[in-house]
Formats: C-alpha cells, structure tokens, sequence
C-alpha cells in the first residue's frame, strides 16, 4: 500500500518518514531485557526509566511531549548564527515550523534503534543522532550526534549536551516536586554528571536512596568536556528554558569543573564540550550515555565500555542484530510484502508488553509497571511463537495466582509467579479472568504435545478475600503469608488441571437473574465497571460453556492417550460436579446458587488438603452436560431479532437487570464481544454466523475507522460501565478497539468464514497503515478513534492476537497434541505472483520454512493439500478436518540447526 507518510526502506521492516516534527503524538520505544526502558520521539523527547519509582527523565504523558519543553538535546553555538539545537527543540527552531523557512528532516528507525537527520542549509550544518538502549546488562541509554559541514566555508561551533536528570519516582512529579530535589546530591566527574538523591520519597517509605542517575559523555577521540552545568536554573538561566538556555544562546563558559558536589537543585546533565572549527565535509561525532545505577557509578568502567564511537557502533551493530534474529523467529511472506513487514513490527509488541507492561510509554501514563491477570496469559500466546523456551515456566507460574474460589489475585509482581494482595484494599473480580488461562494452556499442549503439564502441582494464592471477594476472611493476616495451606497447616498443592476446573465450574453457578454468569466488577471490557448486582456478561458465558466442552474433551484424551482412568481433587471440589453426587436443576438459579454457597463454606476459613479420586469419562461427562446446557440456553434466549430483520447474540444485562442489545428509543445497540464468544466457541450455528457477520457490517462496520466496539448507546450509561462516559467513538466506547476486531476475525476463520475473516484483518492493517490518517509508526494500535489515529501505541494484546490468527489461521499453522497441522486459509490475494505464500516459525523446537504452492491462483474453498514434502522428499501426512497432519516425530528426526523446507503442493 502506498505510503503519504512513513516508507519501508529495504527487506529488514525499517522505515523513514520525512520532517518527523510535523505529527504529534508520534514516539518510539527503546529497551533491553536488564529493564531500561525508553521513549523517545522526532525531537528526542520523551522519557527514560527503570521502575516507576527510578525516571532519569521526567515522566511523561503523551500532552507533555509537545508542551514540556525538556528532552534529550544537543546543543551547537556557531559563530555569527547563534544557537540551534541537533533535534531541532529550540525556540527558534519551533518557531519557524509553520513559516516559510524549513530545515530539512527525517527520521530513520528499525529494531529497535531510532535515527534524527537534520540539516540547516543557511548554517550548512547537518546532525545525525542515533539513540539505541544497548541488549547488554547495563540499564544505559547511548546517543551519538555526528555533525557535518555541508557548506561552503569552516563553521565555528561550541557544542552542549543537555538531558535534564528528573532523578525520582512518578509520583514525585506533582506530589513535594520542589521538595524532593532539596533531596538532590549532584556530582560531577571527569565524563559527566551524576545525581543520586539522599531518600527515596514514594509509597515505600523515606528510605536511604542508593540509585543514581548520570549523563556521560566524550567526543568520538575519547576527550572528555571541558566543563559542565549540572544545575537546571543556571543552565537556562533567570527566564530562560530548556528550549532557549542562557547557557548556550549566550555561550557562557561553563565554570563547573570535575570533582564538584552539590546539593538541593533540579539537576540537568549539561556537558560542554570544546569549541572546534569543522571545514566544509568534514564531520565531527559526540558520545552521550544516560544511565540508571543501583548506586553511584563506575565512571572508568561506562567510559571503557561505551563513550567511544568505535563501542556505540559495535554496540549499535550488536543491537540491531540481537532484535533481528529475536524477530526472524517467524516471520510471513505474501503477496503483500508491504503488509509482510508492518507484520514484523506487530511481532516485536508482544515482547514489548512483557518489557514494558502496560507502563512506561507516553500514551500508558497509568499504573506502576507490570501486567494484569488477563496479560499474563494473552501474551504467553505470542510468546510460544516468539520465545517458546520460556512459556512452560511462566504458565505453570501463573497458576500459583488462582484462588480456591477459583477467582484470582489481581496484584502481580515484577517476578514470574509472584503475587501480592491488593494494596488499595479494594475487592473487585473481573469475572473473564478465568477464561483465559485454558485457552492460551490447550494452545500449548497442543503445540507441545506436553500434556503432563496438565499433571503438574502448584499451590493457590491465599489473600483475605473470600467467596469471589463478597466477604472477608479475618482470620487471615498478611504475616500467614499469600499461599493456600490446609487446616494441619500444610502448604496445599493442585494440579494444573485442578486449578483449571475450578476457574471454569465456579463461575457456571455463579449466575444472575437470566441465568447468565454474574458481571462482577467486568469483564474483558474494564469499562463494563457498573454493573455489579445484576449485571450478567452473556458473552463470557459463552466463552465458559466452550471452555466446558474443550475441557470435557481434553480429559477423554487423557484418559484414553495416558490411560488415566482417575482424576485427583480436592475434596470440597466434589460437590461442583453434581451430576457424580446430587444432580441440580441447571435450571433453578436457587439451586446453583445453594451448591455454590456450599463449596465456598466448605473452602473457609481453609480446606481439609485431603483429595478424592473420581472417574475421568464421568467428569468429563459432567463437563460437558454443563457446557451443552449453556450452549442450548443461549440458543434460545440470547439470539435476538430487531426491527430492520437482523439477528444477533446480546452480550449483556445491566445493573437493572435488563438486556443491553437490540431495538432502543435512543437507535439500534449492539456489542462486537457480544458475537465474538458466540462464534469462536460454536454456539452460534453456521447460519447464526451468516446472520451475525451481517449485522455487524450493518450496525459496526466504519469504512473510516474499521469495527466498531459498539453501536452508540447514548448517555453515560450509569447501570452498565465508566466506557460510557467516554465520548462516542474513543476507547472502550465505540472505537474500533483492536484486541476485540482481531479476535472477530479469529472467530471467523475458526468458522470457515475465511472472506469475511480476511476482510476484517485486512481493515486493521490499511486503517493501523495509512499514515495520513493513522498518525502512527508501523504496528497495530490498542484502537482507533474517531478521526482514524491510532491510539496507544505497541502494548496492545491485540497484536499477540493478531500475531496467533495470522500464523495458526490464515497460515493454518498449528499444533494437535504435538503433532503439525497444517490448514491454509488463505485468500487468493494472499499468495504472490509465482502462487507461493510461506511463512517461517518454530515447532517441534526446529525452524520450519512452510511454502504453500497455490499455482492457479485458486481461492480458499477451491484449493485441497495434493502433496507434501520435506526438504524435498515426499512425506507421510493424514487428512485431518479439512488439513494435513504431520507426526511430530517426523520433525523430531531432523537436525536442531538450519531451517528445514515443508512444501505444500494445493490443488483444485
């Protein structure tokens, strides 16, 4: 697709946009796996930080990148021009934007490194800056400024460098700011300055403060400044600002030398280096490094390693081959390759939100790092692709978060594993969250074959809420600790299948007035948030009823792979599977509620630890009466028809206890999660599907913006959530919000309704790509608003989404017990112009080169697999559905090294 903004340059996915400073809201992340985690935009703005309680750089939100006039700068005076500024953030500078006079420039980025060229053609001065976060240990950021003379005669500079040293936690930005730089010990040193506060002021406590924050720096030959202006008032002078500094317009001489300590200032790292005369050509290059330390630095070690030009560009070379074979992993090839490549920047954002979090980038100025229950699974889906050496450690790990009630904790810590109680005393339970984890489990096993894992013990999360956070148990002190333990006291331990059973059986007896789960404090949309008595989420029971049946069929397979003929559960447990002990009316409302009001007084205040063996087939049988229940309950009671003739799913009931979709006063309402449940997981029938799709172009489908979350209900919707509040078309309040759209096309072409799935995908990609519009760097947005931007950008579970329905639907690669199957859905325009289409990714821990041969060009629905081979020998494959499997232990033979070549002969 043709691009008015940012271009791909080369077969790699880096791209140039010209005159960068034009668009707001644009930023780029940096980051390494030590925890340096970096913003930076067109005019180097942005943020750097460690934690939430460690910014180098002031936090900031995505209004402070063009308001707040301090950035990572580079400052040059010239002899009979005055100031300009390397990232063009100076008074001047901004102030000739919207006139006549321009100066050229472009930014330049890959993975994951960002590139400002700007040149001045009445100076004759050109700056190339380059700015990378290193993949070693170290929590550094390094920043090289090269300038060259472009004119005609010598150019008489003095060059600064300017980063203004925050040096403090978030909450310190409008909470005591003036107080906590009293705190500011500020140190120069040969290189550079330094900055470690004596307190650390934040929720922690005043405690001693060890962490430092420096700016080094040296020219490209290894001198050092000359001098430094370590204090901000001094460097931008009486009425002066970071965008038109005293110390620079003036070219005062800088007086603080090496060995200065001083105390209770805002600090700026302020670097002079030595003026110096650049004949026309020539160039001269400048070091910057801004590091976060556990304590004050080791000044010769950070010179050694990285203020030279010679180690920024071994590192800058190390970096950008680290992040490609990091993405090489899998990567797609089509008939597209414009699309190819935006397809590699949505494969980097998985790995970015298990970096960042939901924290840390300009648009995501909420929370204090870290991730949610429901990211610690949703990401885990990219990363089986992506990183899948570590998935079995973080799954198991994210286990230990189940409650016994089969709710979960909601506080997660900066470790694998841990969990903490909630430290705003506040009980809430999102009732979605014990959907996700069997989806993103089966996904696998199935990719792994590992299905022990299902066997394997971990302990549940013990706070003191009880009986999905309805009561308090005060007994319970944090001092017990945050893990299970029978009443003998001993840590209780579950398999992984226990847990699984409990997140998915609890919530079909929790159920309101229509018999449909509770709402409780929401679902996936958080902004379903008002809801809590009588709200009921028809979507996620759909979800939990398909869970029931996937869970009723994993255990026949157990049972008849492993000939496991018992199953070992906690004692209470017993009781939840009714229909092995004293049957219930699905029915009665009462009744489930009587059942489940008996399991939660057999879990408090603490559980036996004794477990039962039961009968595999007749759990599973259990299972799956409840699930069909659900299914033939939604089937008669949820699909409904409005007055124009369309018919669909309602996806919820409000506090009032009345049903959110269909025909209203106010127009026509209608939820895309309500439908994507309904397909995904089969209750809908073909035809359903047919008549949803429908409906939803009708009531959703924005040629402007894509799919809409929701119809507009009018009013703030006080009975049903906060989303409301939002204006029409932004956020969870009808935008096109990623994460649900990606999985309606998800749920389409699990369907077999590959066009209308096709369609959908493909409106994100142009809609996330058309620049003019977008305002966006290549990669998949949470959700577009109304004027088209894309919003907050890279930490989106959509693109784990989106990365997994590309792969394992339009590719068709996927896993069955650990065995490969193959089932291309892919469209006709998808194949390039030879008929090929292939996409490389791991399986079976081998690198696999998958080359579907289409070559009459025929459409899905057309085309059937005639013949496959594997580094060009013919192989043994069975038909399976309407694909091929291939046995793992034919991968298993093959060398671990190289890339191996399965070739895909489709025939009409």
């Amino acid at each position: 697709m043709t691009q008015q903004g940012w271009k791909f340059q080369g077969d790699q996915g880096e791209f140039k946009l010209l005159h960068p400073e034009n668009y707001s809201y644009l930023y780029f992340p940096l980051v390494n796996e030590a925890g340096m985690m970096s913003a930076i935009t067109p005019n180097l703005h942005g943020e750097i930080t460690t934690s939430h309680n460690t910014f180098l750089m002031e936090p900031v939100s995505v209004e402070s990148l063009h308001n707040s006039k301090a950035s990572r700068n580079f400052w040059v005076h010239i002899e009979g021009y005055g100031a300009w500024s390397a990232s063009g953030n100076s008074a001047r500078q901004n102030a000739q934007q919207f006139s006549n006079v321009k100066e050229q420039s472009y930014m330049e980025a890959g993975f994951l490194w960002h590139k400002l060229t700007r040149e001045n053609s009445e100076i004759g001065l050109k700056a190339e800056t380059v700015n990378f976060v290193p993949v070693g240990g170290d929590q550094v950021e390094l920043m090289k400024v090269r300038l060259t003379n472009t004119g005609n005669s010598p150019i008489q500079l003095t060059p600064t460098a300017a980063v203004p040293l925050y040096g403090r936690s978030a909450d310190d930005l409008r909470d005591h700011r003036h107080v906590t730089s009293l705190l500011h010990r500020i140190f120069t040193s040969e290189h550079g300055i330094e900055v470690q506060p004596a307190l650390s002021f934040d929720e922690r406590g005043h405690r001693i403060n060890k962490v430092t924050y420096s700016v080094l720096g040296s020219e490209a030959s290894g001198n050092a400044p000359t001098g430094f202006f370590p204090v901000a008032e001094e460097f931008i002078g009486e009425g002066g600002s970071f965008d038109w500094p005293e110390a620079v317009v003036t070219n005062l001489e800088s007086v603080t030398k090496s060995g200065a300590a001083i105390e209770g200032y805002e600090a700026v790292g302020g670097l002079r280096f030595a003026s110096t005369q650049l004949l026309p050509g020539e160039s001269t290059s400048y070091v910057i490094a801004m590091i976060i330390s556990d304590d004050r630095l080791e000044t010769e070690r950070y010179t050694k390693d990285y203020l030279s030009e010679a180690c920024f560009d071994a590192l800058l070379e190390e970096n950008k081959s680290y992040w490609q074979d990091k993405l090489e992993t899998i990567s797609f090839h089509s008939g597209d390759q414009e699309q190819d490549l935006w397809m590699k920047w949505v494969t980097l954002q998985p790995i970015l939100r298990r970096m960042y979090g939901n924290s840390f980038l300009p648009y995501h100025d909420y929370g204090r790092g870290g991730r949610g229950w429901r990211d610690l699974w949703q990401d885990c889906l990219a990363l089986m692709v992506m990183e899948p050496a570590e998935v079995r450690y973080l799954l198991h790990n994210n286990y230990a978060g189940v409650r016994i009630d089969g709710s979960n904790a909601t506080i997660i810590g900066s470790k694998p594993g841990e969990f903490v109680a909630d430290r705003n005393n506040i009980p809430r339970v999102w009732m979605d969250h014990g959907a996700w984890p069997l989806l993103t489990t089966l996904l696998y096993v199935h990719q792994s074959g590992d299905i022990d894992f299902l066997l394997q013990p971990q302990v549940y999360f013990r706070d003191s809420f009880v009986k999905r956070c309805h009561e308090r148990d005060l007994t319970w002190t944090p001092e017990l600790g945050n893990k299970l333990v029978s009443r003998d006291g001993e840590l209780y331990e579950g398999s992984i299948l226990e847990h699984i059973l409990l997140q998915n059986i609890v919530p079909f007896f929790n159920v309101g007035e229509h018999n449909n789960i509770k709402l409780e404090g929401a679902d996936w949309n958080d902004g379903l948030d008002l809801a809590p008595d009588r709200g009921e989420s028809v979507a996620f029971t759909a979800f939990y009823a398909s869970n029931l049946i996937e869970l009723s069929e994993l255990l026949v397979h157990l049972e008849k792979s492993s000939n496991m003929k018992t199953i070992e559960l906690a004692e209470e447990m017993i009781v939840l599977f009714d229909t092995l002990s004293s049957a219930v009316s699905y029915d009665s409302i009462a009744e489930k509620h009587a059942l489940l009001d008996r399991y939660y007084d057999s879990i408090v205040p603490s559980i036996s630890g004794k477990k039962l063996k039961l009968d595999v087939l007749k759990v599973a049988e259990d299972l799956k009466r409840k699930g069909e229940w659900v299914i033939d309950h939604l089937r008669k009671n949820e699909w409904i028809a409005n007055k124009e003739g369309y018919e669909w799913f309602n996806g919820y009931y409000n506090n009032d206890a009345e049903r959110v979709e269909g025909d209203h006063p106010n127009g026509v309402r209608m939820t895309l999660t309500g439908q994507v449940f309904s397909i995904m997981g089969g209750i809908a029938t073909d035809e359903q599907v047919g008549q949803i799709s429908n409906a939803v172009d009708r009531y959703l489908k924005d040629d402007q913006i894509g799919y809409r979350l929701n119809s507009q209900f009018g009013g703030t919707q006080q009975n049903l959530g906060r989303a409301f509040g939002f204006a029409f078309g932004h956020k969870e309040n009808g935008a096109m919000f990623s994460h649900m759209t990606v999985m309606y096309a998800n749920a389409l072409y699990k369907r077999g309704f590959v066009k209308e799935g096709y369609d959908v995908l493909d409106s994100i990609y142009r809609l996330s790509a058309d620049f003019e519009t977008s305002r966006m760097y290549p990669g998949v947005p949470e959700y577009i608003n109304e004027k088209g931007r894309g919003m907050y950008t890279y930490l989106t579970g959509s693109a784990s989404w989106l990365l997994l329905t590309q792969l394992t639907e339009v590719y068709g690669v996927k896993g069955h017990f650990g065995d490969l199957h193959l089932e291309p859905k892919l469209t006709k325009e998808q194949f390039d112009q030879e008929g090929n289409a292939h996409v490389e990714t791991l399986f079976a821990d081998r690198k696999l080169r998958i080359v579907y041969h289409n070559a009459q060009r025929a459409d899905y629905g057309q085309y059937r697999v005639s013949s496959i081979t594997m580094n060009g020998q013919p192989i043994s494959y069975e038909e399976y559905g309407r694909g091929s499997l291939i046995e793992r232990s034919i991968l298993e033979s093959l060398p671990k090294d190289g890339t191996h070549s399965i070739h895909i002969i489709l025939d009409i």
